[in-house]
């Protein structure tokens, strides 16, 4: 072959080959190109999303919140029987927002129905019990052990209510010393000797999922994985607080219109738990969409067929509340998110006008 035609051919060759070359890096970059879009699409999408169920979370919790304003200027007890307890009612104000897409779901529940786990400890001095919710505690506990106790694992390890009772005294007294409180008790020593260590806190809860540090305070008791079983914290709350002069207390008041079945049962005197399912039902027994019941004083217990014996101290009741727990859920596209919020209704010292504050907010 002629050399120049030799070479014209190679020539020809190289150009080929340059050339499907760069088309080929041509595609690779397009196809790469339209996957940063089709990302930041995507991404600008999940953004734009988020900022939107973010705000209906917002809208949500000041719905809420609106709802307790007008509760409190409408009625000065708390109970079941109102609007924030109603889930038709909650539905017919969430009606009223109006976002083009997406769900949202709301709960209202009283913080207060619950038990006060910081009331345990006489403040504001912090270092003794506070004998009036020892003895409380010694029931509510008890009642909790005793439907544990088909689980052997779970009641080798704790045998009576003094095994967490003592425990949550001395994380909350202000003593941090060798004088535990009985023979189960556990101080500074104790939790350093865990693995690893950390401190005793000798004040009040600042968390209820803190108890699950508190030594005797097992998660089968705190969670209960079984949902036949009860699991303390779904009763027990570190709200509650109120100013003593310049000094802070916990008075431990449940408030008898909301409180959950085992917490009512707690507050009957010993032999008598087995009526509180029939007080638990007669606060929301209706007719033709009528309540039937007022729960207007603390007595009204005595009403309910088979209690008209049953004798409650005084101090441990309530039928008024101001804190409260706001469940919020929202769904857009296949984004969810749940926000918790607790909030106290506060009046505004110089206009009279009732709020919310904010105590606690988390995401989930």
């Amino acid at each position: 072959m002629n050399p120049d035609a030799k070479s014209y051919m190679n020539n020809r060759g190289i150009a080929l080959i340059i050339t499907l070359t760069v088309i080929t890096i041509l595609v690779a970059v397009t196809f790469e190109l339209n996957r940063q879009i089709q990302a930041a699409v995507t991404d600008s999408s999940i953004v734009r999303d988020r900022l939107t169920i973010s705000h209906m979370i917002k809208s949500g919790i000041n719905i809420a919140e609106s709802i307790l304003i007008v509760d409190k200027n409408a009625s000065e007890i708390d109970s079941l029987q109102e609007d924030w307890a109603n889930p038709e009612k909650i539905d017919e104000y969430l009606s009223n927002l109006t976002f083009d897409e997406g769900n949202i779901l709301l709960d209202i529940s009283d913080e207060l129905g619950k038990i006060q786990v910081n009331s345990l400890v006489a403040f504001p001095k912090g270092r003794d019990f506070n004998a009036l919710q020892k003895d409380f505690w010694y029931r509510f506990v008890g009642l909790i052990l005793l439907q544990q106790q088909d689980d052997e694992e779970f009641m080798e390890e704790i045998i009576e209510p003094s095994a967490i009772i003592n425990p949550v005294k001395d994380w909350l007294d202000a003593d941090d010393n060798d004088a535990i409180t009985g023979l189960n008790g556990a101080e500074k020593e104790y939790y350093q000797d865990q693995e690893p260590p950390y401190l005793c806190r000798n004040g009040p809860f600042r968390y209820i999922e803190e108890l699950t540090r508190v030594k005797g305070i097992t998660p089968e008791l705190f969670y209960s994985a079984d949902q036949q079983l009860l699991g303390i914290s779904r009763y027990i709350t570190v709200q509650g607080i109120a100013q003593l002069n310049d000094k802070f207390t916990y008075d431990g008041k449940i408030n008898i219109n909301t409180a959950d079945l085992p917490v009512i049962a707690a507050l009957l005197p010993v032999g008598q738990d087995f009526l509180a399912p029939e007080i638990y039902a007669y606060r929301i027994e209706s007719s033709d969409g009528q309540f039937l019941h007022d729960l207007n004083g603390l007595t009204w217990y005595k009403d309910v067929p088979g209690c008209s014996d049953v004798e409650i101290k005084d101090g441990l009741l309530t039928t008024q509340s101001d804190v409260f727990r706001i469940e919020c859920s929202a769904v857009l596209h296949d984004i969810h998110m749940t926000s918790t919020v607790v909030v106290k209704r506060e009046k505004d010292s110089k206009s009279g006008k009732w709020f919310c504050k904010v105590l606690n907010w988390k995401n989930e």
